[in-house]
């Protein structure tokens, strides 16, 4: 009998510490979330900010080496000629580029012995309502190059957009004609939008109606004011979410099951900190990219309109790599390969990688899956 008694009291403190256990992880993952979060770890300079625009170098690493995806990386201690420029799409904090010490691009790109810097295109507020494509095409995006140059002491600069990154890296190229970009990386970028799954069939028919309404009424979206187009942080948030409805819903269950494993709770709050701080979207740049890029698909004939210029693909000749994710929704295979058919550059490089929008540039496959390609591809391109 003594020892049914023990066994149940033993049973029962195990039940305890358990549910102590889920209790405490849920009270810090509701209320102290900020405190599990490991993105942003790596340090970096601000080399210049305008108030909304800022500049961030990233200095040598003090370690020998890093952990990356459970494996040591030696830090380089030589660095690469050639810069790298990390340009960022708008309405992302940037906390995807440096998530988890173990998962950071920005901190495995220094340990590769790359001079790395970051354009952070900052919070706009209603007052950048009319920020357009033009203006960080066309006037942002070539003065902080030139601080890179002026920095590092180097013309030759390598360029890196993710998403709409990758698009302000083509149209930039295309339409400065800027012959010192080396070397340019692009991920998750739909050049052919119509191409891009249920999205792309989605703005065909919106792309047969409002060339209906033009025809008829004489009526377009740019005749609007850039401030009704203004989008706030939170509802970017959302719309992210929802391009991933069942995939969004199925991390906070998968959250409630594992709530007893502090390293996935502390995961989750990590990858949560970016998902849930968008930061908003300028009505100018919803303007012209919801009719240019997405209904009037013009990428698709290998150019763009850019306030009154064109940017002409044909006009990129940089060594390029493409990567597209294998179950993007946003910017499907297909949609993302059209660049390879527009710009000219004679060295370039198409692949598809595991991964959705998100997962290609910082998920837990992309070290192995991209991370180390890139790095030998630029590497071999950078001296």
């Amino acid at each position: 009998m003594p020892n049914i008694f023990q066994n149940v009291i033993n049973k029962a403190s195990g039940l305890t510490r358990q549910t102590a256990l889920y209790a405490g992880n849920a009270f810090d993952r509701v209320f102290r979330a900020a405190s599990l979060v490991q993105a942003g770890q790596t340090p970096f300079e601000t080399l210049h900010s305008d108030g909304l625009v800022s500049l961030r170098y990233y200095p040598p690493l003090a370690e020998d080496f890093i952990d990356l995806d459970d494996e040591e990386i030696p830090v380089a201690r030589q660095s690469h000629k050639t810069p790298i420029v990390i340009v960022p799409p708008l309405a992302v904090n940037m906390l995807i580029y440096d998530l988890f010490p173990q998962r950071s691009l920005v901190r495995f790109l220094r340990a590769k012995g790359f001079e790395v810097y970051l354009i952070d295109w900052g919070v706009p507020t209603r007052e950048h309502t009319h920020y357009n494509m033009h203006t960080y095409v066309a006037e942002l995006l070539p003065a902080y190059l030139n601080r890179v140059r002026e920095h590092s002491g180097e013309q030759e600069l390598s360029l890196h957009g993710w998403s709409m990154g990758g698009m302000f890296t083509l149209f930039y190229s295309a339409l400065s004609k800027d012959q010192h970009i080396r070397n340019a990386i692009v991920l998750g970028s739909p050049i052919d939008s119509h191409a891009s799954g249920l999205i792309g069939v989605l703005y065909q028919r919106i792309s047969d109606v409002a060339e209906l309404v033009r025809e008829r009424t004489g009526f377009r979206l740019h005749n609007l004011q850039p401030h009704w187009f203004h989008t706030p942080g939170w509802a970017n948030t959302l719309g992210f979410k929802l391009t991933n409805p069942i995939g969004s819903v199925m991390g906070y269950w998968e959250l409630i099951v594992r709530l007893g494993d502090r390293e996935f709770v502390t995961n989750h709050a990590t990858t949560s900190a970016f998902l849930d701080r968008m930061v908003a979207y300028p009505g100018g740049i919803i303007q012209d990219t919801m009719v240019r890029i997405w209904i009037d698909n013009q990428l698709s004939d290998g150019k763009i309109q850019i306030g009154d210029d064109w940017a002409r693909l044909e006009n990129v000749n940089a060594n390029l790599l493409a990567i597209a994710g294998e179950t993007d929704t946003l910017a499907t295979p297909g949609a993302a390969k059209r660049v390879m058919d527009h710009v000219s550059s004679t060295d370039k490089t198409f692949r598809v990688i595991p991964g959705g929008h998100m997962g290609i540039l910082a998920g837990s496959k992309a070290p192995r899956a991209s991370w180390r390609e890139m790095a030998e591809w630029l590497a071999e391109r950078s001296n």
